[in-house]
């Protein structure tokens, strides 16, 4: 790619960066863009959050194929870095730098950033080239840090290509602005008690993924999820109970949901979540999981059951308000049948 093209496709990519409300597929779409421009094998974004760097996103194509991505991911996401301790992100995080190494391994030892070998030792993985780019606004606050690794030339391990360190900064930038306008804008989708997104949120992506569904033809699932009894939870140990009880099913409901599902606070004791491309049979399979996890779960003041209505597109509607419908009816049979259980229209 030459550069003039690049920064062409930079504009556009801005574009898109900045249309993105979702944190967590913007983090991924700034690590893998970065990534294209300049033929990277792996890389790492962190978040800087007061004196840590956080791993946000892992990618290493090398590890993924040998491992698979979900353990490439857990192998990498190790504990947050400390900025008072010597490291390459940590050093650029605190002054603003770029920093572009032909092989870390070769670092002098009166630099003020050192590299620590001991993530390649133990995933036999060997960090050589690395360019190391801050994520910083306009007013110059760093949001985090972008780490690209390993540039790849026909196959070969070569050095990071220095033209590409403006283009890269610039990057960052646009995708710095982006994150913290979504940030922003996460606030405002989301449910101050469950800290799960919102229903103005739900109806918004309900929208987009009608949209994608009409025009790429991907299936979409919608199961919606009750508290059985729960008013008697608030009536027996008071309304502080029952706010835990809200919380503790919607982490339930994050942890075991896949990434790029929608979990959303509905409306009192409901929760809606969007299964994104998934057909109805794996919402099936998903809501009688979480139907499961949560009835085994040990809740501070007594045992909590869910009921739930799973509805898909195409098969149950055609419109998004028919869908809705359709998962609302199936979770009235679920209650009306015992509770405890998942239905479907």
């Amino acid at each position: 790619m030459n550069l003039t093209q690049a920064f062409r496709d930079l504009v556009q990519i801005g574009i898109t960066l900045t249309g993105e409300q979702d944190v967590e597929t913007l983090l991924e779409r700034i690590l893998t863009e970065a990534r294209r421009f300049t033929h990277a094998e792996a890389g790492t974004l962190f978040l800087r959050d007061g004196d840590l760097l956080r791993f946000s996103v892992v990618q290493n194509d090398k590890l993924a194929k040998e491992l698979g991505h979900e353990e490439m991911r857990r192998r990498l996401q190790a504990e947050p870095l400390n900025l008072s301790e010597l490291s390459l992100a940590g050093h650029v995080a605190l002054t603003g730098d770029i920093l572009n190494l032909h092989d870390t391994y070769m670092i002098p030892p009166d630099r003020p950033y050192a590299f620590d070998p001991r993530s390649d030792t133990r995933l036999s993985y060997r960090t050589q080239s690395i360019l190391v780019v801050p994520l910083q606004d306009p007013a110059h606050n760093i949001l985090g840090v972008l780490e690209l690794i390993n540039a790849l030339e026909r196959g070969r391990v070569v050095p990071f290509d220095s033209q590409y360190e403006t283009l890269v900064r610039s990057l960052a930038s646009q995708a710095a602005v982006a994150l913290r306008n979504a940030r922003l804008e996460d606030l405002s989708f989301k449910d101050a008690l469950t800290d799960v997104y919102n229903r103005r949120y739900f109806a918004v992506r309900m929208e987009e993924e009608f949209k994608r569904h009409c025009r790429f033809g991907e299936p979409l699932s919608l199961t919606l999820v009750d508290l059985d009894h729960f008013k008697e939870i608030n009536d027996r140990f008071g309304h502080r109970a029952g706010d835990e009880a809200l919380r503790h099913v919607s982490q339930l409901l994050v942890k075991h949901s896949r990434s790029f599902s929608i979990v959303t606070r509905y409306g009192g004791d409901e929760f809606a979540i969007i299964l994104v491309n998934t057909l109805k049979a794996g919402g099936l399979t998903y809501a009688e999981r979480i139907r499961s996890v949560i009835e085994q779960h040990r809740f501070t003041h007594a045992p909590i059951t869910v009921s739930l209505g799973v509805a898909s597109l195409p098969e149950d509607a055609t419109t998004v308000d028919d869908l809705i419908v359709a998962a609302d009816r199936a979770l009235y049979d679920a209650k009306r049948l015992g509770r405890n259980r998942v239905a479907v229209p």
